[in-house]
Order: structure tokens, then C-alpha cells, then sequence
């Protein structure tokens, strides 16, 4: 089986009333619901990846780079191939809007977009990834910008 190392550039989409934006994808095995973001090419830096991917899946013109809150490193099995991918987290605030794909290889994987508040996240029994964004998104209200690297969380499956 294939082994793919990738970097990928994730956004924390945040409205001012405390609503994440996520989306509805399956890839093969069942529904999670994620932030928007996905893998850098060759010598982009994080800003043009999220640029990038957030225009591609939701037709959002990324005004800056928020800060870096949190790091992921997911290995997982995928089209029968093994990923293992390195995630950052962006925060980025903004209002509320209403996501449209730009690109048509992302529409065939994305399902759905809903706005998710924290309370929505906390207790609901859908997959989240990651796991913890409401916590994320609590400690980012409570203390700003991590004034160090974030932790890293390892997830293999």
C-alpha cells in the first residue's frame, strides 16, 4: 500500500456569535464533519493554501491569516492508500456567510455546510474533526492566541 506525506492548512471559521462553519464530507467511511482546508502544494505557505482551499470548497475570499491554535498529525487508510498528514489550524474570524463550492472535485465529496455553535459541538454524537474544536475555540475566547507552539494531537487508525 501507498504511503502519502502531506501538510495540509486547516481554517477555524468563527463568527462573532460563536459559530464554527464545518462541512459535511465522505470519503469512503461515513460522514465527519470538519473544518475547511486540505493539502498544500508544492511551495505554498500556509496563507496561500488556505487562500486557496477556502475559495476552492466555499467560495470565501480569505481576508488574513489568523493565528496558528492548534496542530494535528493524522494517519489514516483512505482509497487504499495510508495518509499520513500533518494538520494547522488557522482561527479566522469573520461574519457569517453562505458557502458555495468553486471547484467541482470538492463537490463530490462535500455534503453539507452548517454553522455549529459550541454548545452544538460539545454535545452532539456526530464525528468531529478534530474532536476537540470546541475546546479550541474556548480557549482561544478565553486566553487569545497560544503564545507558543500548540500542542500536537496524534490520531492513528
Amino acid at each position: 500500500m501507498r504511503t502519502i506525506d502531506r501538510q495540509a492548512m486547516r481554517a477555524i471559521l468563527l463568527t462573532p456569535q460563536d459559530r464554527v462553519l464545518l462541512m459535511r464530507v465522505d470519503y469512503g467511511g461515513g460522514d465527519w464533519w470538519i473544518t475547511p482546508g486540505g493539502g498544500a502544494e508544492p511551495g505554498e505557505t500556509p496563507e496561500q493554501t488556505l487562500r486557496r482551499e477556502l475559495a476552492e470548497e466555499l467560495g470565501f475570499a480569505l481576508p488574513a491569516l489568523g493565528p496558528l491554535v492548534w496542530r494535528r498529525r493524522v494517519a489514516m487508510t483512505l482509497h487504499q492508500r495510508r495518509w499520513r498528514q500533518a494538520e494547522d489550524y488557522f482561527l479566522i474570524e469573520t461574519a457569517a456567510f453562505t458557502p458555495a463550492v468553486q471547484d467541482a472535485p470538492e463537490a463530490g465529496t462535500i455534503r453539507e455546510f452548517r454553522w455549529w455553535s459550541l454548545d452544538e459541538m460539545r454535545h452532539t454524537s456526530e464525528r468531529l474533526a478534530p474532536a476537540g474544536l470546541a475546546r479550541i475555540v474556548l480557549d482561544y475566547r478565553a486566553s487569545g492566541p497560544p503564545g507558543s507552539p500548540p500542542d500536537i494531537e496524534i490520531i492513528e487508525d
